[in-house]
């Protein structure tokens, strides 16, 4: 079904700004986990001379943090490579787990870069989402800055926002959940998120774009609680990138990861059966 629009009427870091919504910075680092050598080996999916391809697991943040190299997943791979300079080219939030390319060289890189730019690589996603979504549901809204919200990076369907489309389609529902293939038009600023949120069926474990943008704020300055667990069942977004497809872009490449045993595990739990 077409979502028929309503009456016009990097979430790793908080900044000082103009807008009376915003928050002050926090004072709290964020957490990363430091990761260990031996890791990053058991989630390669593809490797060859140009390109490193792995399944992220949904704890460990892409870009180069201040904590060493072996706090995100660009500085772990320039150490199993021992390159000088691995170009992140699909990245994904901290929370989001799947499938992420690394290019080895710069042409390479660019050449990736490009496709992207253009809409020539196929990406879809897998989520979890609250509530049982009954049909197929394409919501075609535009996304800006949530001027209303009390996190900084937040995303929100606005009239003046950048066109953006996203496809959900309902593979299993149970227990009030809903397993769904996604696949976007477009690529903003957390739109599965936010386009989820809007549609009324939010992911399990969203702390900015849940019940509760406030829970994001809770969890920088206290980590994981007893209350956030109550609150989110999940202790990250239930948002996986199963498939990236080259295809379109001229690569003979299809790399897919399957559903990590965390969202496996939530989905037996309510009755979801996860293939």
């Amino acid at each position: 079904m077409e979502i028929v629009p309503p009456s016009p009427g990097s979430e790793d870091f908080f900044a000082n700004s103009a807008r009376a919504s915003a928050w002050p910075r926090r004072v709290h680092p964020v957490r990363v986990r430091i990761l260990k050598p031996e890791e990053l080996p058991g989630w390669i999916v593809y490797e060859d001379s140009r390109i490193l391809v792995v399944a992220k697991p949904g704890d460990v943040v892409c870009h180069p943090s201040k904590a060493g190299p072996w706090s995100s997943l660009v500085g772990a791979a320039r150490e199993y490579t021992q390159l000088p300079t691995v170009h992140l080219v699909f990245r994904l939030d901290r929370e989001t787990s799947g499938i992420v390319v690394l290019a080895k060289d710069p042409e390479m890189a660019s050449r990736l870069q490009t496709a992207m730019m253009k809409r020539q690589v196929g990406k879809t996603y897998l989520a979890i989402l609250t509530g049982e979504l009954a049909a197929p549901a394409t919501v075609d809204q535009p996304l800006g800055d949530d001027t209303a919200s009390p996190v900084f990076v937040k995303s929100a369907v606005r009239p003046d926002g950048q066109p953006s489309v996203t496809h959900f389609t309902p593979l299993a529902t149970a227990g009030g959940f809903t397993l769904a293939r996604i696949v976007t038009d477009t690529g903003r600023k957390h739109q599965i998120r936010a386009h989820a949120q809007w549609l009324g069926y939010n992911l399990v474990g969203d702390k900015i774009y849940g019940p509760d943008a406030r829970c994001y704020l809770e969890f920088i300055d206290h980590g994981w609680t007893d209350a956030l667990a109550a609150k989110l069942l999940l202790p990250r977004q239930a948002l996986h990138c199963s498939e990236i497809d080259l295809r379109p872009a001229g690569l003979d490449f299809v790399f897919s990861a399957s559903l990590p045993e965390d969202l496996r595990a939530f989905c037996r739990g309510v009755g979801i059966e996860a293939h």
